[in-house]
């Protein structure tokens, strides 16, 4: 692509531009500000799979030059149909850095940096350089560290009008933008510490966990899940003990493959595959490329709106829904003020100790 193909960017300039309705009253269009935003943003991406792909794809032809990338999971084959960065021979490398590669060769203007840790090994100064964080997660806990973690970056200061209370500055909220897709059903959110609900006080509507009880696993299965179950589980540490299974290794996930494969026979069960050992021992969330691009746009649209101060950022959750039609639904999860990661919350603009991390909590 040529990076001084201006026409690129003709639908947001006419954003950076123009006088809107829709617009706060502060915000002062002019030519300079895509340009000032594309130098001065820092945008972090947190996950490089399905939906991490096309997020990162989306920032940079939006004009964000300084984008971060964290994900250290390594590619699999099974990532290709949907991954469209990821090619076959790019097999076992690392997707934050084969996605940030990629997508510099195709927007020269654009740096992307890699990082292949877990996000728990950067601390509070890593994060706080972001003006914008994007999560594309695929499990809770890691939703909930950021979602605490962007929390505690918050600083506060005396409130003039109510003595003796702290609001947070405006300055040191800095807004997670929450992803997520699941099939034909996807959510975009935007969570500003300590103004809109956060993660945490959205708990209590996620659905429960997939389970398989271990009396059916072990005596009665009935679908070819329980005998990848018990395949993973008992027929693993039967062989190799204290081994742990190598979720990215093709002879470990063949070997349960075969194990599964031989136990549903015996109880003439049907539908044992090596994509469906795969989505069991890994627990691979269903994805479809078409979802991953509409929720990606939604995000990087909310993240141009909270950069810029063009447009009202969402308030705050947005459904998609995809499987009869195409479908969404915004609506505002309010703050809870009484559960546990407030309190801890409180309690440390106390300036009370507290040890024990969110993480380790259980919401109530």
């Amino acid at each position: 692509m040529d990076q001084n193909n201006q026409s690129r960017y003709y639908d947001l300039d006419l954003l950076y531009t123009r006088k809107s309705h829709f617009a706060p009253e502060e915000f002062q269009p002019f030519e300079e500000l895509r340009e000032g935003i594309a130098e001065a943003a820092k945008v972090l991406v947190i996950g490089a799979g399905g939906l991490g792909c096309e997020l990162l794809k989306d920032l940079a032809l939006s004009g964000i030059r300084d984008i971060h990338v964290i994900d250290l999971d390594k590619i699999d084959v099974t990532n290709l149909n949907r991954q469209f960065l990821f090619r076959k021979s790019d097999v076992g490398n690392y997707k934050s850095k084969v996605a940030a590669d990629f997508v510099m060769k195709r927007v020269p203007s654009v740096k992307i940096t890699a990082y292949t840790e877990p996000i728990q090994s950067y601390d509070s100064e890593f994060y706080k350089q972001f003006m914008v964080i994007i999560a594309g997660l695929d499990n809770i806990e890691a939703r909930r560290w950021i979602n605490q973690m962007v929390h505690s970056l918050v600083e506060f200061e005396e409130d003039q009008t109510n003595i003796g209370e702290k609001i947070p500055l405006p300055g040191t909220q800095r807004p997670l933008i929450d992803g997520g897709t699941e099939g034909f059903k996807g959510q975009a959110r935007v969570i500003i510490p300590f103004k809109s609900g956060c993660f945490e006080c959205s708990l209590g509507s996620l659905p429960p966990q997939v389970g398989y009880p271990m009396c059916t696993i072990r005596e009665t299965p009935r679908l070819p899940e329980h005998c990848i179950q018990y395949a993973y589980v008992i027929s693993w540490e039967e062989h190799f003990g204290s081994k742990a299974v190598d979720k990215d290794s093709p002879v470990d996930m063949n070997w349960i493959y075969e194990k599964a494969l031989e136990r549903a026979k015996t109880f003439g069960i049907q539908g044992v595959t090596y994509q469906l050992t795969m989505g069991v021992v890994k627990n691979i969330i269903p994805a479809i490329a078409s979802t991953n691009a509409l929720v990606s746009a939604a995000c990087v649209t909310e993240a141009i709106k909270l950069i810029s101060g063009c447009n009202h950022h969402l308030n705050n959750y947005m459904m998609y829904m995809g499987q009869t039609g195409l479908n969404t639904h915004t609506f505002e999860y309010q703050r809870e003020e009484v559960n546990i990661f407030c309190l801890f919350n409180i309690l440390e603009l106390l300036g009370l100790q507290q040890e024990t991390s969110i993480i380790d909590c259980q919401y109530q």
